[in-house]
């Protein structure tokens, strides 16, 4: 039997944006995400909520609505200066908050400046969650090893530099390429790059053989297809999970 994953609705490619910090300029970056229908993951840090010039906690539920919400710690430690009680409130409290008010379970989280280490993974872990983003961009669309140690294709000021045009006419033997933009919304207010973020939205969007998807939605359907069982020779395979894992066996469309 000849096996092949596919993206959900059997999407050839996959793109997800990330932004952290909760400032203000998310709000005009969601109009942008909702307009073009692409899916975002939001991290944020509840203790700078409701503070001037950070999105308020009360307008959480609303403005994420249509994308995820998830942690990057309460105060935006470096993670790796604090020791291991310090490590679980910064996360706990940060996660206990969110899910508060925003109404969701949430298990997603980005290092603050980037700075992670083993002991950090492993307190994240510890605190249930499932993912953490890094800042180290790779430059290319390849499907993650480790998602506690999530490296994105790019930031989005190199994303505007012909990335959408590579990400698109991916070749054929690459197979479920991912493109993953980082960033914070408060840099195109100081960079005054809004319009290309949106000449880039509009670049990206409406393809039909692209999945748009939180971060969150990506990694639970990756897991759910990693953990698919065959029998030895290939000739079975059954999907455990909940989620519905879109392949072609022989060929033939299933849905397992």
């Amino acid at each position: 039997m000849k096996f092949e994953l596919c993206y959900p609705d059997w999407k050839e490619k996959a793109v997800t944006f990330s932004y952290d910090d909760g400032q203000i300029y998310d709000r005009r970056l969601v109009g942008i995400f909702d307009r073009y229908r692409l899916k975002a993951t939001f991290h944020l840090n509840s203790g700078t909520l409701d503070e001037e010039g950070y999105v308020t906690s009360s307008e959480l539920k609303e403005l994420y609505k249509n994308h995820e919400v998830a942690c990057h710690g309460v105060h935006h430690e470096y993670p790796t200066h604090l020791a291991r009680e310090m490590q679980i409130g910064e996360f706990w409290e940060d996660r206990l908050f969110l899910e508060e008010k925003c109404g969701r379970i949430i298990k997603g989280c980005s290092y603050a400046f980037g700075e992670y280490d083993k002991s950090v993974i492993e307190t994240l872990k510890t605190l249930g969650f499932i993912y953490c983003r890094t800042v180290e961009s790779t430059g290319n669309f390849r499907v993650p090893e480790d998602f506690m140690r999530w490296t994105p294709s790019c930031h989005h000021n190199d994303a505007f530099d012909g990335m959408a045009e590579r990400f698109l006419n991916t070749p054929e033997y690459m197979k479920l390429p991912l493109l993953y933009v980082w960033g914070h919304s408060f840099e195109f207010e100081r960079e005054q790059t809004w319009d290309k973020m949106e000449e880039f939205c509009q670049q990206i969007s409406g393809k039909k053989d692209v999945w748009y998807a939180t971060n969150m939605e990506y990694v639970n359907y990756m897991t759910a297809a990693r953990q698919l069982m065959f029998r030895a020779d290939r000739s079975q395979v059954e999907n455990l999970s909940k989620i519905p894992v879109y392949v072609k066996l022989d060929g033939e469309r299933r849905i397992l």
